[in-house]
């Protein structure tokens, strides 16, 4: 049987942590998260956290040390020049870091987590591309009560991804997720019993 790496997507917002949770309680499938490898590329004393306060100076940091994720979102979402630059520094640290863990396992099923999986070019990566969906209200709704920002910030950071309609397009299974978690769950529960 060959290996199967299910690249998770979707936009900002719309489920991807809660489908990864589900299927990582539910079926057990190893789960690699790119948000947390980015997180991890920009650690303290990370030549990458190093770049970027050369970029933007000291004032980019926490007094912890720790990088301002918001502040840097504000530069990042507002600038896309800015946007282009930080991505060019975390992507290719990101997809060595998963080819890594790749290499390193012999799982028969794993899924990787991706958010920006066609934005950054690392479809190759996975043999299948799973899209999570919601309706753009909700998706401004969700994102706006996650992160505490307002809408037409949350508006800017939707309009900074592919918009969902291609992901759709070029997905091998589309989970739909503007209703209730239960409702989500029988979706992904009614693709595996056809595995």
């Amino acid at each position: 049987m060959s290996r199967r790496i299910i690249g998770l997507t979707g936009g900002i917002a719309t489920g991807k942590s809660t489908v990864s949770r589900f299927l990582a309680d539910t079926y057990h499938i190893p789960i690699i998260d790119a948000d947390l490898l980015a997180r991890d590329a920009v650690t303290i004393g990370s030549p990458l956290l190093t770049q970027i306060c050369l970029r933007y100076g000291d004032s980019i940091l926490l007094p912890d040390g720790t990088l301002n994720r918001k502040k840097l979102g504000e530069i990042i979402f507002s600038q896309p020049n800015e946007k282009t630059w930080l991505e060019n520094q975390i992507h290719p640290y990101v997809r060595h870091q998963i080819q890594s863990i790749l290499d390193e396992t012999n799982e028969p099923m794993i899924m990787i987590v991706i958010p920006l999986l066609f934005e950054a070019k690392m479809t190759d990566l996975v043999t299948e591309i799973w899209v999570v969906y919601c309706s753009y209200n909700e998706q401004i709704k969700r994102l706006v009560e996650r992160d505490r920002i307002t809408p037409a910030q949350a508006i800017i950071r939707i309009q900074n991804q592919w918009p969902i309609e291609e992901k759709i397009a070029l997905a091998d299974v589309i989970l739909e997720n503007s209703s209730t978690p239960e409702q989500l769950f029988k979706q992904i529960e009614l693709h595996f019993s056809r595995i």
